[in-house]
């Protein structure tokens, strides 16, 4: 079993209540899900979907092709109605349409007519969808009323009793209509599934790796980062601010840091524009910040709420001097926890800015879990607590073998910490001698490098250990690049390389990785940009040259079915 609904309409209609509760109920029934959303930038409006694939196995990209296409308007059915699959039906109401559809495939099913038979207000109408989906796929209403009380729990339990009395009214109109029987699932077994989206798993990796202070400005798509952590906020004791811009927000983040708690920003390319500066005060004062740059296509405004890997360079070499940082892409929720958590302890750990780069595909998709491990998962803390000390034994900055200095909170003792965004000797007074100088920037730079190297993970290999086609990728690609995998590995060594952790760039000393890139039959290296960012890292780094590419850079994410296809025209080229 592998279906795939996706819900179109305007902005307003509650496409995203239709998507998030099919998702809700798919997991509590044990079977796997993958979403992930189109949406214009406008509140009101305009064309938007909310795709929820599941099945009986585990998902992780969404297809092109679409056995269940719900029109909230006409639009819907002009844009979409090509990419229903032969088998596939359309569910529609003649009223939201304007128009009607006498092919079999098309079912007329008035949600608005059911809702207004209760005496109960038009917007309820998508519930009646969402019980017309259930009941034709076989799977009930008895996991819809925990999931509207979740929903809709913020609204009173009148109001959540009153959708589940509509999507009880669409259930019972669809028994009595013609359904496909390969569209019924019947009765799944198997224990709830956890789900999750990369918004939310950033934010519970910094409430579980001790932050104590988020400072954003609302930019789409990281917004959800500081929405989710806000969620948490008073269970967890942590300030969140709303700043005024990104400056703001970074250095607010840096000021919390210096006063002793861990503290995160999260912006998108334009806002970590603005935060550059601050990325370097950062690197000179070496005071420890993990940054969240979820990215959107570029350059300027761009598409808002569409999806790109276009900021990776940028991120990478982004403040002025030279001063070590970590970045990881996450391609996975899961990914994007543990992520998150390491960010921190490095951050910690090696007293350097810590960066994490998602973008909208990953930050709004959810996937399913049977359950995270918290075993990796770590908070130690690096800082210098005490409470005494002779303040005149005191160096924030001085010179050690590991390149790391004693890191002391501000007030807590008679020790003086003095910090300066200008280059400063061992107890953070301004120098401008050349010696000090050259011995400062070995003592950042240099020294802590092949500690924090060691750090870093090698790229992922699934598949065949020595395959002939191999997929590379990085972030948000892992989704597509394993299903895609799974596909081919029947009838061929296939497998796909992904890179998670990509700056200190993994040594290949220390792992296989680049002997299996030179020794595949064909390498392709896959990426939402036009430029291959990814494979001009790995040249410059191994200087190994990609032989094949695919990019795509049109806002949208990959889909399964003509990312398969480009895949097997570069193979007939060979």
């Amino acid at each position: 079993m592998d279906i795939t609904i996706r819900i179109g309409g305007e902005a307003g209609q509650g496409m995203q209540f239709i998507g998030s509760a099919l998702a809700g109920i798919f997991t509590r029934r044990g079977l796997h899900v993958f979403t992930h959303q189109d949406y214009m930038s406008r509140i009101r409006g305009g064309h938007n979907f909310y795709q929820v694939r599941f099945s009986d196995r585990p998902v992780r990209c969404s297809r092109e092709k679409v056995d269940i296409l719900v029109a909230l308007d006409g639009r819907t059915i002009e844009v979409h109605r090509d990419d229903l699959d032969p088998r596939g039906i359309v569910l529609y109401d003649e009223r939201m349409t304007r128009s009607s559809y006498p092919e079999p495939r098309f079912k007329n099913i008035p949600f608005l007519a059911l809702t207004e038979e209760l005496g109960l207000a038009p917007i309820m109408a998508n519930s009646a969808a969402v019980g017309a989906i259930l009941g034709g796929l076989g799977l009930g209403l008895d996991t819809y009323a925990p999931v509207v009380d979740e929903l809709m729990g913020k609204k009173g339990k009148e109001v959540a009793a009153s959708n589940l009395r509509v999507a009880r009214a669409g259930s019972d109109h669809v028994d009595k209509m013609v359904w496909p029987g390969h569209l019924r699932c019947g009765e799944p077994g198997g224990p709830p599934l956890l789900l999750l989206n990369g918004s939310q798993a950033i934010g519970t990796g910094a409430v579980v790796s001790g932050c104590r202070f988020y400072a954003a400005y609302p930019m789409t798509p990281s917004t959800g980062i500081m929405i989710h952590i806000a969620s948490r906020a008073k269970a967890h004791g942590i300030v969140i601010e709303q700043a005024e811009d990104e400056i703001a927000a970074i250095n607010m983040a840096l000021g919390a840091s210096f006063g002793g708690v861990r503290a995160m920003t999260g912006t998108s390319g334009g806002g970590f524009a603005l935060m550059v500066e601050g990325l370097s005060l950062a690197g000179m004062t070496e005071i420890p910040v993990v940054i969240a740059e979820v990215q959107r296509p570029g350059p300027a405004t761009g598409l808002p709420t569409r999806t790109e890997q276009s900021d990776l360079l940028f991120v990478l070499h982004a403040g002025h001097g030279e001063f070590p940082r970590v970045l990881f892409a996450p391609g996975t929720p899961e990914q994007a926890l543990y992520l998150t958590n390491k960010a921190f302890d490095l951050a910690e750990k090696y007293q350097i800015p810590a960066i994490i780069q998602s973008d909208q595909y990953l930050a709004d998709a959810e996937w399913s879990y049977p359950k995270l491990d918290p075993a990796p998962l770590r908070c130690l803390d690096y800082r210098d607590r005490a409470t005494d000390g002779d303040a005149a034994d005191y160096q924030r900055y001085r010179f050690t073998d590991s390149g790391v200095s004693p890191l002391a909170v501000p007030g807590l003792s008679p020790r003086l910490v003095v910090v300066d965004s200008d280059e400063h000797d061992e107890e953070g007074h301004i120098i401008e001698d050349a010696e000090t100088r050259r011995r400062m920037v070995d003592k950042r730079w240099r020294r802590k490098w092949p500690a924090l190297r060691a750090e870093i993970a090698q790229p992922l290999l699934y598949g065949h250990d020595r395959p002939e086609l191999l997929l590379v990728g990085y972030g948000s690609t892992y989704g597509i690049m394993h299903d895609a995998v799974d596909i081919l590995g029947e009838n061929r060594a296939a497998a796909m390389l992904h890179f998670s952790e990509l700056w200190p760039f993994p040594d290949p000393a220390l792992g296989d990785y680049l002997n299996i890139l030179r020794q595949a039959r064909l390498a392709i290296c896959v990426e939402n940009n036009a430029t291959g960012q990814l494979a001009r890292l790995i040249r410059g780094e191994t200087g190994f040259e990609f032989p094949a590419f695919l990019r795509k850079y049109d806002g949208r994410p990959f889909l399964l079915e003509p990312f398969m296809d480009e895949i097997h025209g570069l193979i007939g080229k060979i």
